[in-house]
Formats: structure tokens, C-alpha cells, sequence
């Protein structure tokens, strides 16, 4: 199949804010990725697919990154958590038994209650019916490891796919959706860009575009595309870095991801331009 895709990846609440803030600096410079045929969204992706998908203006999205975080619940990923995650990726004989310990990592750890951190993630979202455009969220299965990709046809209402495409192991609860639990799609990959294969045209925003071990990068599926797509990847600057700072997950770091997404679009717009024609 011809057409584009916009590929949004995991990243924190300040990869929401950097993934609007490239939105609108590339609107600025007159590329418009809100026209994508196809939108695949995993974890922080996820929320920004969906207000793109939904139709959201991107100029008020960008303004609101910059407000304070309101509903937004401070977190951060434990050391602990994470040097489990590390133990499961170096002793598992498979991706899927990788995600499935990681899982029970995530039903075992006490976090806020799952309906509170529904209502955080409903709050995101200015629409919470599935739009008509393609869209496809990511999560993973708890207990399988398996990948769950959400769209309209999946019998999943929207803001349950997001937050189970949100639902970092070992921070946030597991969603529960038709008696099945789900948790982060960046488990599987922090953006799961072989979704988008079909396509002969992908920008890949990267908040977080590193793999390890059983978690591929994304440069590892890009590669793996071959020559069947023109590919953009954009992956966060020196500045953009520097204003995440040491937890992604800290909705005070929101603004100036924001900013930083805003003025790196101006390096990288001649990149993605090239890409995203179909001339």
C-alpha cells in the first residue's frame, strides 16, 4: 500500500510536549504531519495520535503544554524497577517472555488505582470517541507478552487503549480492558514502526529512540523496512535533552520539552519535507 504514516513514539509526559512542539514548528514551516493516512501511537505517541487523529488544533495543543500540568500525577520510574526490567531482559529466551515478566513486574507493584489514572489520561484527550481516520495504539498483554494493536475495530473504547498503551510496568497500573490486563506498548518497542510498513512514507518522532536487548530500536526497525519506504526519523536534539532532564515522567519539564520540540523543527524540516511529499 502507498501512503504516509506518522509514527509516534514513547517518551514521558515530556515526550508529549516535544512531539507537539516538532507538530506545530513543522506547521510552521509549512509541512503538515496531521494529514498522515495512517497514525501509529505507542505510550506518549498514543496521546498525541489521538488529539492529531481526533482532529485537535495543534497551536492550542502547543499552548497548553506550556500551562502548568493540572490533572497530571508527578511520577518516576524506581531504581529498583528499573534494574528488574534489566534482570528480565538479559534472562528471558524470548521478546514475549521478556514483556510477560514484565508484566507480572507491573501487577505486582502497587501504584495509583487504575480508574484514578484513567480519569489522567481521559483528561488528555479533547475527544474520547475513536475518530474515523486510522489510528492504531499499541499495548502489550500482561500475561502473554503478546502486542495488542488497538484501533477503532478492536471493541476497545479510546481513552482505555490509551491508557493501556500508557501504562509504564512498575509506575502505572495495568489496564484492564474485557477482562484482560495490558500495559505499555513501549515494552515491546518505544514506537513500533514496522506497524507502519504498509506505507511508503514514515516520519518517525522519537522521543526515546533507543533499544536493548529483547526492545528493538528504532533504527534497528527502520532498517529492517528496507528499501519499501522513504524515512524520516527524528529523534530529540541536544536541547531537546537538556529539557527533559533526568525524568521524563516530571510534568513540570513539560514547557520547555515543548519549546525545544518548537525550535528543533527548524533544523529538521527540510528532512522531513523530503520525505513526506509524494512528489
Amino acid at each position: 500500500m502507498t501512503g504516509s504514516a506518522l509514527v509516534l513514539g514513547g517518551g514521558g509526559v515530556t515526550g508529549i510536549a516535544w512531539e507537539i512542539g516538532l507538530l506545530a514548528g513543522l506547521l510552521d514551516a509549512g509541512v503538515d504531519l496531521t494529514t498522515a493516512d495512517l497514525i501509529v501511537g505507542t505510550s506518549a505517541g498514543s496521546v498525541v495520535g489521538t488529539v492529531v487523529a481526533t482532529g485537535a488544533d495543534i497551536e492550542e495543543l502547543y499552548r497548553n503544554q506550556l500551562e502548568p500540568s493540572g490533572s497530571e500525577i508527578p511520577a518516576r520510574m524506581a531504581t529498583t524497577t528499573l534494574l528488574r526490567w534489566g534482570f528480565a531482559a538479559v534472562t528471558s529466551r524470548s521478546p514475549e517472555r521478556f514483556r510477560a515478566r514484565v508484566g507480572a513486574l507491573a501487577r505486582r507493584t502497587r501504584t495509583v488505582p487504575e480508574e484514578e489514572r484513567r480519569q489522567v489520561i481521559a483528561s488528555r484527550l479533547p475527544v474520547h470517541d475513536w475518530p474515523d481516520r486510522r489510528l492504531v495504539l499499541t499495548a502489550v498483554d500482561a500475561v502473554t507478552g503478546e502486542l495488542a494493536p488497538f484501533d477503532r475495530h478492536s471493541g476497545v473504547p479510546l481513552v482505555d487503549a490509551v491508557s493501556a498503551s500508557c501504562a509504564v510496568p512498575g509506575v502505572w497500573p495495568p489496564v484492564t480492558v474485557n477482562g484482560r490486563q495490558y500495559i505499555d506498548g513501549g515494552v515491546r518497542s518505544t514506537a513500533n514502526v514496522d506497524l507502519a510498513s504498509e506505507c511508503d512514507r514514515i516520519v518517525v518522532l522519537a522521543p526515546l529512540p533507543r533499544g536493548g536487548g529483547p526492545m528493538p530500536g528504532v533504527s534497528t526497525q527502520v532498517a529492517r523496512l528496507g528499501d519499501s519506504a522513504r524515512v524520516a526519523v527524528v529523534t530529540p536534539n541536544q536541547a531537546a535533552r537538556a529539557a527533559f532532564g533526568r525524568n521524563v515522567l516530571d510534568p513540570a519539564r513539560r514547557p520547555p520539552s515543548a519549546r525545544a520540540g518548537r525550535a528543533q523543527a527548524v533544523d529538521v524540516a527540510m528532512a522531513v519535507h523530503s520525505v513526506w511529499s509524494d512528489h
